[in-house]
């Protein structure tokens, strides 16, 4: 079991998401930093897609009753164990009694905390993500609380010390260049609207959340502006309001928008998107899809590689 002593600001339940549902109205949800939370089930021995806790700018205080094998992966939430100091991206065998104490963030929005075994919770959809918006999946549908108590899988191994690689603590920095392909309405914004977009820095507003990254800057100028008829949107979406501003679609996105789309955020760079905080600064660089398609490749080559982990065990024996 994991008994919550401190919740944090917002944590909650979240695995890899669920997919295909948006035509009945169900965006995925799922973690905000896809990869950190892949990379955090590897160092404890889960399947990539076990269900962790996302913690978002204040983490939280959790006592481990039996003990576990854990890792903490994505934001530097500066963790430490019965007050001692532990690293990030490496698993760590916390003893029965023990508790593990993280603070606000000192770089980027959102860090996971895996357990070896993975959290249990009933699923949704066939997914343990917590979709806030409706209330469904994760832990009651909703964010943790004082006194939940969480109940953590079965494990089985002895525990092995893991780090990941410097190649993929490389690769693992949040982006603030946003790679991005034109958009399903880019032809109708003119050439003046593209310059000021992929010309300009925006600031990351305080209305930013799960559902979509709110920014502010240069206004697009042009008629493509505001309104047109609904249609489906797609994660990573980068809407253009009536007031001419950028709105990125995220992981629990409404499944449909009435708003052109300049551009889409590329899967290679939407893990950076859940690193965003408030007042970031971001800017927008188009690439063929050609690009894109090649850059995924190679991320996901250097994930499946068997050198991404490193025993540090071995290097110590």
């Amino acid at each position: 079991m994991i008994e919550v002593h401190a919740p944090g600001l917002l944590t909650t339940v979240q695995d890899l998401g669920r997919e295909g549902y948006g035509p009945i109205g169900v965006s995925p949800s799922g973690a905000a930093d896809a990869i950190a939370l892949r990379l955090g089930n590897r160092l404890v021995g889960n399947p990539e897609g076990a269900a962790a806790l996302e913690m978002t700018l204040l983490g939280g205080v959790f006592l481990f009753p039996e003990g576990a094998v854990v890792a903490l992966t994505g934001a530097d939430f500066d963790p430490s164990l019965n007050g001692t100091a532990i690293p990030m991206w490496t698993s760590i065998q916390v003893r029965p009694g023990q508790k593990l104490q993280t603070g606000p963030t000192r770089a980027g929005a959102r860090s996971y905390l895996c357990v070896q075994g993975g959290i249990e919770v009933n699923l949704f959809l066939g997914s343990s993500s917590t979709h806030l918006l409706s209330g469904l999946g994760g832990h009651q549908g909703r964010a943790l609380r004082k006194g939940d108590m969480l109940k953590i899988g079965s494990a089985n191994g002895a525990f092995v010390k893991r780090t990941v690689s410097a190649q993929g603590l490389d690769h693992c920095k949040a982006r603030r260049v946003l790679r991005v392909t034109p958009g399903p309405q880019s032809k109708w914004f003119p050439e003046a609207a593209h310059d000021a977009f992929y010309g300009n820095g925006y600031q990351v507003t305080e209305e930013c959340n799960r559902m979509g990254l709110r920014l502010d800057g240069a206004t697009l100028p042009g008629s493509a502006r505001g309104e047109m008829i609904t249609e489906g949107v797609s994660l990573g979406a980068v809407q253009i309001t009536s007031a001419g501003l950028p709105i990125i679609l995220f992981v629990e996105q409404q499944t449909t928008g009435g708003y052109a789309k300049i551009a889409n955020v590329i899967s290679a760079d939407l893990s950076s998107l859940g690193q965003l905080r408030p007042r970031d600064v971001v800017r927008f660089q188009k690439v063929d899809w050609e690009t894109a398609r090649r850059l995924l490749i190679e991320q996901e080559q250097l994930l499946a590689s068997e050198d991404l982990l490193v025993d540090v065990s071995k290097e110590l024996a």
